[in-house]
């Protein structure tokens, strides 16, 4: 069999890629290990562009309940330090808190409305490349065969097989100098708080759910997302002769927590799995390549870091909503020449800037003396407005700006959900993205012809340039006069016309 796109994995990032492939008439197939769900809760929410770019796809409103667009947090942390984002007048952190398991299964449902092939209990052996295709061996439950694909997608977390078998290094550091223990346990009041998913915790007070507090024995996070239900996190600062486990028993993460915040806080069993984890130590490596061939890595294939902050899905989806169309114009015969390797120089930057911060929060977590002189010094620093906004940009993913900063300022950067006057009516960019075409938006009512079979045309005055041209995950591709260099950023990014 032959399909256009093998994608190994059926996380958030490969099921969001089928279904970006698919909105573009592609064929994709998704190949995952697992029969079932993964049964271990991963991630627990978005963190950061990610969220107004799922908007922008009309995905938003699916994944939160919500029937309105997003809304900017006030407030958020930075290595357990408090960001003051209300006073900021371009907020950019959003979060939409989810468990990765139910992400999953919207995600999967979106990928079913669209006609993609969800293999279950298939899991790649290994693969070969041609001049043409990429041909995966993969083990299924009726036995060994191959699937042929125009392109591959390794989206198979950190141990990824995709990179592995591509001989992608994956150079980086292993921190074995702290254990982190986590689980889903039921508080009880009066330690959990009626109605709000705080905790009152003797000598430390009423603790937000998604905030962390830091001691001098290590560092404390939790979460709700059912009355009574919490998953809670203890990290402490110091090498164990333990090894990695999933089943580590309740009593110890309960004395942990003890050991961390000072203060018992009685936790019992609930009635579904508890999915206790240990760890020892944490990752943070970066493929040396993005990119072998007709083959691609997106995710954690690519990237893996400390999860402090929520960046990973933040930065996984992104590498997607970057590949994706960049794919599909590719395997529909519009793609210029080049557009692939943009992918790689695009997202390997932005992969290594999370690398950098989480490493950074990471620091300022860890105990000692000098570790709080710090965390006062930069406790002042983000008093400021112009601090606050660095930051809140670096950890949302807002300060990436593709290309070499040439041009109008809005090029290359993300283009704002506004509010738009045009011929038909009311509308906003998010939902002239809905259907994951470029976009051109004109002032003087000009059009371009000759790439409308593949760039929609909204004539508007509200626009922060006289025209702007957007590519498929949101970002400017081009920005200025009419005319003005605008035939050659249609050539640029979307291929010769028609």
């Amino acid at each position: 069999m032959t399909t256009d796109v093998a994608i190994i994995g059926s996380g958030p990032n490969g099921l969001l890629l089928a279904c970006e492939l698919a909105l573009a008439g592609v064929r994709p197939v998704v190949l995952e290990r697992l029969r079932g769900g993964a049964e271990m809760p991963k991630a627990n929410g978005l963190v950061g562009r990610v969220v107004q770019a799922l908007d922008y796809r009309g995905l938003y409103e699916r994944l939160s309940g919500a029937d309105r667009p997003p809304t900017p947090m006030p407030g958020f942390q930075f290595g357990a330090l408090p960001l003051a984002l209300s006073a900021l007048e371009d907020n950019p952190m959003y979060v939409l808190p989810i468990p990765q398991r139910r992400l999953e299964e919207l995600l999967e449902q979106r990928a079913n409305e669209l006609g993609v092939e969800i293999r279950r209990g298939h899991e790649l052996r290994t693969l070969r490349q041609t001049a043409d295709q990429v041909v995966a061996e993969v083990d299924g439950p009726d036995g060994r065969y191959e699937l042929a694909a125009r392109f591959l997608v390794g989206a198979d977390g950190g141990r990824s097989t995709v990179r592995k078998q591509c001989g992608i290094d994956f150079p980086g550091i292993t921190d074995r100098g702290f254990v982190s223990r986590n689980g889903q346990v039921v508080i009880d009041p009066p330690f959990a708080v009626a109605g709000t998913g705080e905790l009152e915790v003797p000598g430390h007070g009423r603790l937000r759910p998604g905030t962390f507090t830091r001691t001098e024995h290590g560092m404390f996070a939790f979460g709700m997302f059912q009355p009574g239900l919490y998953r809670v996190s203890a990290i402490e600062w110091a090498p164990t002769p333990l090894e990695d486990s999933t089943s580590m028993p309740l009593e110890e993460l309960r004395e942990a927590v003890g050991r961390v915040l000072g203060a018992d806080l009685p936790m019992r069993e609930p009635d579904e799995p508890a999915a206790m984890r240990r760890a020892t130590g944490t990752n943070s490596r970066q493929a040396e390549h993005y990119r072998q061939g007709r083959v691609f890595l997106v995710g954690d294939a690519a990237h893996v870091h400390s999860g402090i902050g929520g960046p990973g899905l933040n930065l996984g989806m992104q590498d997607v909503l970057n590949l994706g169309w960049k794919l599909a114009a590719t395997i529909n015969g519009w793609a210029p020449e080049g557009l692939l390797g943009t992918y790689e120089s695009e997202r390997h930057p932005a992969g290594a800037r999370v690398i950098m911060h989480t490493r950074a929060q990471l620091a300022l977590t860890s105990p000692g003396p000098n570790i709080t002189a710090v965390r006062e010094l930069f406790g002042e620093l983000l008093t400021d407005t112009g601090n606050i906004r660095r930051i809140a940009e670096l950890m949302s993913g807002a300060d990436v700006r593709y290309g070499d900063g040439s041009g109008h300022p809005m090029t290359g950067r993300w283009m704002p959900d506004l509010p738009l006057s045009t011929e038909t009516g009311p509308t906003r960019v998010a939902e002239l993205l809905r259907g994951g075409r470029p976009l051109l938006l004109t002032a003087t009512g000009g059009t371009m012809k000759a790439w409308t079979d593949r760039v929609d045309v909204i004539v508007t005055a509200d626009a922060p340039a006289e025209t702007v041209l957007i590519r498929p995950d949101g970002y400017v591709a081009w920005a200025g006069a009419d005319g003005d260099g605008l035939e050659d950023a249609l050539r640029t990014w979307f291929g010769a016309p028609a």
